[in-house]
């Protein structure tokens, strides 16, 4: 019998169910959801809203390449449209965040015939020969370098040396609001500020990376919004499905066409019952006032954890429901120890624990992370 390839830490439970911020494990053993697949499961495990979406799809048609319309992708165009600023008019659509990046580098590319990207230090923007160019960490690049070597990496949050980074070879940069995997930092309003209007100085494209960020978990439905500053395309993935793999690149109205037939293309791009869930999803974002819910949880949550703060010198970062615990240490050896107490959590950077539950929790859910995280810090300091 085949086995799976191992290149993930397994953390030996099985999961087996899951509904709304729960998910239980084949022992029957319940876990609240902080880890969400990376932040994909923000609108909750079987939402009942999203599988009656999917069930309602798979009776019709699944698989339809881009060549064809189908109602799924129609009404999805319908329902995203609501979500977006005035002057984002056009949607690309892939299947994953990374292959979103990828998109939008290529869109940058042949709109400036320039070679340069710029990134920065503890950016993290996807696996993908391109996307991991721009990516910081060396642990994620050395085994497979040469990458793309056009890139040039500005230090986050560096309002004064943007001037300098952004170049006449510039064809984009590539910013997150809020970096997730390299350790739940915000970036300054200053420092997006200065990237917006250096890049319109210069005809640059301005790409930000909302992929974690983006679809109400902030606190607002896209993060760039909470800053005052518009790019020019961004991206957006994970919660977008409704837990359904998606990558969309969003773009203002002059970019729409830069594509000839056959110079860009993916097989399940678009799959109707994708497009059927996400559809689903972007009318319960609406519905359910999920950016309002996530802000308000996310202060509950964020004060919880700052309790640890003043006892042993740890801090919180982040916005809404997308929140990180620094600590003094490395924070991997926390992750099971939160798991035995029923609390699924994830890493960021190397002292940083990231929490990113649905937008549902509730009072009794903070109780639960702010005793785990107790328990398991009790000491750490």
């Amino acid at each position: 019998m085949a086995r799976l390839a191992r290149y993930y830490r397994e953390y030996g439970i099985r999961l087996v169910r899951g509904h709304m911020q729960y998910l239980w494990d084949d022992q029957g053993r319940r876990y609240l959801d902080c880890n969400t697949n990376h932040g994909v499961a923000f609108l909750g495990h079987s939402n009942p809203y999203i599988v009656e979406a999917v069930r309602r799809q798979i009776e019709e048609v699944w698989a339809v390449p881009l060549n064809f319309a189908t109602p799924a992708r129609e009404r999805f165009v319908e329902s995203f449209s609501r979500l977006l600023p005035a002057k984002f008019g056009v949607v690309f659509l892939q299947n994953t965040g990374t292959e979103a990046v990828e998109t939008a580098i290529k869109i940058a590319k042949k709109m400036t015939r320039r070679p340069t990207i710029v990134a920065f230090t503890n950016s993290f923007h996807g696996r993908t020969t391109g996307s991991l160019s721009i990516t910081w960490n060396e642990a994620y690049r050395k085994a497979f370098e040469p990458l793309y070597p056009h890139v040039r990496f500005g230090k986050f949050n560096l309002a004064s040396e943007v001037e300098k980074i952004v170049g006449e070879d510039t064809c984009c940069v590539v910013v997150e609001p809020i970096q997730g995997e390299g350790g739940v930092n915000s970036a300054t309003p200053d420092f997006l500020k200065a990237l917006r209007e250096e890049t319109s100085r210069k005809g640059a494209l301005f790409i930000i990376d909302e992929i974690q960020t983006g679809f109400g978990r902030t606190g607002a439905v896209w993060a760039f919004q909470k800053f005052g500053v518009e790019p020019d395309l961004f991206t957006a993935g994970k919660a977008l499905g409704g837990g359904l793999p998606i990558g969309v690149v969003v773009a203002r109205e002059e970019y729409g066409d830069v594509f000839e037939p056959g110079e860009h293309g993916s097989t399940f791009a678009g799959n109707a019952v994708v497009m059927a869930a996400a559809a689903a999803a972007s009318e319960l974002l609406l519905k359910d006032d999920v950016p309002s819910r996530a802000e308000s949880a996310g202060r509950d949550l964020a004060k919880a954890l700052s309790e640890h703060g003043s006892r042993i010198g740890l801090r919180v970062k982040g916005m809404g429901l997308m929140l990180g615990l620094e600590l003094r240490v490395k924070a991997d050896q926390f992750i099971q120890p939160l798991m035995a107490r029923g609390v699924l959590a994830l890493t960021a950077g190397m002292n940083v624990l990231r929490f990113l539950p649905p937008y549902m929790i509730g009072k009794e859910d903070v109780e639960l992370v702010r005793s785990a995280v107790s328990d398991v810090l009790r000491g750490a300091g």
